[in-house]
């Protein structure tokens, strides 16, 4: 004797839901690097750089080719100084 066939619908639901919900995710993370693939096993350098592209262009994954910073670049220091040292 078969399966019934009322069995494999809720089956059918969950994995359809789980999938959905997986490339829903996959889009998301993929329109916040900007179209990008997520980056992986960033160290200390990598984040330092996103960091400085942040702050250039305003976007984490954002490069510039411009030879000179934006205005007031100069003053956007990333280097944070307790107020007890002034």
């Amino acid at each position: 004797m078969g399966v019934p066939f009322e069995a494999l619908l809720p089956y059918a639901i969950i994995t359809g839901m789980f999938a959905f919900s997986a490339v829903a995710v996959g889009s998301l993370r993929e329109m916040q690097n900007g179209g990008k693939k997520a980056r992986r096993g960033l160290d200390a350098w990598d984040r330092q750089m996103m960091e400085r592209d942040r702050r250039l262009t305003g976007f984490a994954r954002g490069q510039t080719d411009k030879p000179f910073a934006p205005p007031g670049f100069e003053l956007n220091n990333p280097w944070r100084v307790e107020d007890r040292f002034f």
